[in-house]
């Protein structure tokens, strides 16, 4: 129904923007990394949304990307994902993340959304492997490990943004397996960059 929404930011709420729409403020919520890139109100923000219509309530989801969107409207088919937890999937995992470890079936990469069990992940594991287009993902991604997965875990809690995270993962030897040890070399690479 309401494809698409463009208006100025009046306010940035921990989950949401407010987003001033020819005189009215729509409340939309947004991953982690729309928060990331709304930096300040007053800016102009353009989003692809879902509406979510319920009995006593409409709720708009806006994101970046299509591709954001379809990733977030295919999550919702899946038995057990609503939108929070469709949403809490694109605030922890980056869409290429998600897909890789969808093509190689690493359930322990979903496991780590808030919200997220073993049968969940599995079930969506399932479900998604049919929905999307892998087969470049399962080559193309590197493997995840726990180590990295710790390492943007302390990242994202020191501020920075899963996308920032993963590029500084990217650019850390493999040789150095420790957490503290990448975690050092991260945070030099972001120091630099």
């Amino acid at each position: 129904m309401i494809a698409s929404v463009s208006g100025i930011i009046h306010k940035i709420g921990k989950d949401h923007v407010i987003l001033g729409v020819g005189g009215v403020g729509l409340r939309v919520y947004v991953p982690r990394t729309v928060l990331e890139k709304a930096v300040s109100t007053g800016r102009s923000l353009n989003l692809f949304t879902h509406l979510v219509v319920r009995e006593t309530e409409l709720t708009l989801y806006g994101f970046d990307s299509e591709e954001d969107l379809n990733l977030f409207e295919v999550l919702l088919d899946v038995n057990g994902v609503g939108p929070k937890v469709g949403l809490a999937i694109l605030s922890t995992l980056s869409p290429d993340v998600l897909k890789g470890a969808i093509a190689r079936e690493e359930t322990a990469v979903l496991q780590r959304v808030p919200g997220i069990g073993k049968k969940t992940s599995e079930r969506i594991m399932f479900h998604l492997r049919d929905k999307l287009d892998l087969t470049a993902e399962a080559g193309a991604m590197p493997f995840v490990s726990d180590v990295d997965a710790d390492v943007i875990d302390v990242l994202t809690s020191l501020g920075f943004s899963i996308v920032e995270s993963q590029m500084a993962l990217q650019n850390i030897p493999r040789d150095v397996t420790g957490v503290e040890a990448r975690v050092q070399l991260a945070l030099q690479y972001l120091d630099r960059a």
